[in-house]
């Protein structure tokens, strides 16, 4: 979707746009995928400034931004001198979600948000999922295995198996009943 792999078959459109023909596409876009994607020798603010400034935002839209994040990070974030690579897991990817959401993307691209999450976090994190599609009508993409999250945030979850669609389910109160009965009948070969 981020046209970070090639396709062996298909396309990926974004807003009519084919995101290997364009790049017209990014501006609209943001992903957190994993920590590797941070710049470990950057401080969170360091980091959130220059994500800002790749979206054209300036340091007072960002920390305008940020701040609203203040309970998410908990305190163990922000003006902490800490280099990003010095964060554990959890704050890590506490700072790569945020820092997805500047500029104010259409489309946020999200994989496994609600591992290295403690309990707390991960409810706050259904709350922000939750806001910035019902409030603000932004999309978020979820990848993700941990089931009892998804259905708890996202209206529709696709399954997918080998690359094949095998379930597309509008989320309701019999989803995570159904999503259990699929997978515990899936024989792994």
């Amino acid at each position: 979707m981020l046209d970070l792999i090639q396709p062996t078959t298909g396309y990926i459109k974004s807003n009519n746009i084919k995101v290997s023909e364009s790049e017209d596409w990014k501006p609209f876009t943001s992903a957190f995928i994993d920590e590797s994607f941070l710049i470990g020798y950057l401080t969170a603010e360091e980091y959130f400034y220059f994500i800002g400034e790749l979206r054209g935002q300036n340091k007072a839209d960002v920390d305008k931004l940020v701040s609203q994040f203040e309970d998410f990070f908990h305190g163990e974030i922000l003006d902490q001198k800490k280099y990003l690579r010095d964060l554990s897991k959890g704050n890590q990817k506490k700072a790569g979600i945020v820092a997805a959401l500047i500029g104010n993307p259409e489309v946020i691209i999200l994989d496994e948000p609600f591992a290295n999450l403690d309990p707390t976090t991960q409810i706050r994190l259904k709350g922000i999922v939750k806001n910035l599609a019902e409030k603000q009508g932004v999309t978020v993409l979820i990848s993700s295995h941990d089931l009892m999250h998804v259905t708890d945030v996202c209206e529709r979850i696709v399954v997918l198996e080998k690359g094949e669609i095998v379930k597309d389910l509008a989320t309701s109160e019999a989803t995570l009943k159904e999503l259990e009965a699929h997978f515990s009948e899936t024989q792994v070969v």
